[in-house]
């Protein structure tokens, strides 16, 4: 289904290079385009109702996050996942997230934050097999640790680096990872944060994280054409 166009019926003004980078990261990572697509500048800018110099801007933008390939006499390509890029993403997520649950689990939550997390987890069954919304959630239960201890700043990191990581998350839900089991281990993780226990939130997130690892390996084999 060709995505909708970002400009606004109500609004004069086409939309701006963050625009068109956010949408075109978004379907990036969901899978919406796949590794390999072509990205025609002439294309997109008559798809998002502007010129040409935002949609440039957005495609450098992107290839600076490691999400397109730009070939010389080619033009860009969206790229092919990256187990390195994966592991490194892996490794920043897991150290930084491990280090927010600690503190968070040290210093505790009020009830506002906790009714917060709580609300997110709750959105994130109800989405169920909604990949899509499933993700949204998961990213703001996890979001809102950082959040709660006052460092929503390293969420922005986890963020930055995560988008490799994010293309695998999409690739292997829901057959590859249960839903039902990332439930359950959010649920310790909540739950040892509201105990105050830092050493089983630490647990409890490094099993969350080590999820990943069950899932990479045989990735390749299943799509060699998206490596």
């Amino acid at each position: 289904m060709r995505p909708e166009p970002l400009r606004d019926p109500a609004s004069s003004h086409p939309p701006t290079t963050r625009a068109i980078y956010a949408a075109l990261r978004r379907e990036i990572v969901t899978l919406a385009l796949l590794p390999g697509a072509k990205l025609s500048e002439n294309e997109l800018a008559l798809r998002f109702g502007t010129s040409r110099g935002p949609v440039r801007e957005a495609l450098i933008r992107l290839g600076e996050d490691g999400l397109i390939d730009v070939l010389p006499q080619r033009g860009s390509f969206v790229g092919r996942l990256s187990l390195p890029a994966i592991e490194r993403a892996r490794f920043v997520r897991e150290a930084l997230e491990i280090a927010v649950v600690r503190r968070a689990a040290t210093e505790g939550l009020s009830d506002g934050q906790r009714r917060h997390i709580e609300a997110a987890l709750a959105a994130q069954a109800e989405a169920g097999l909604d990949a899509e919304h499933f993700i949204d959630f998961d990213d703001a239960f996890h979001a809102g640790f950082a959040e709660a201890i006052g460092l929503g700043s390293v969420w922005g990191i986890v963020e930055r680096e995560k988008v490799q990581f994010d293309r695998i998350r999409f690739l292997s839900l829901p057959a590859a990872t249960p839903i039902a089991l990332l439930l359950e281990q959010h649920r310790a993780i909540l739950a040892a944060v509201l105990d105050r226990d830092p050493a089983a939130a630490e647990a409890a997130m490094r099993a969350h994280m080590a999820e990943v690892l069950k899932i990479v390996s045989d990735l390749p084999a299943r799509h060699p054409a998206l490596f």
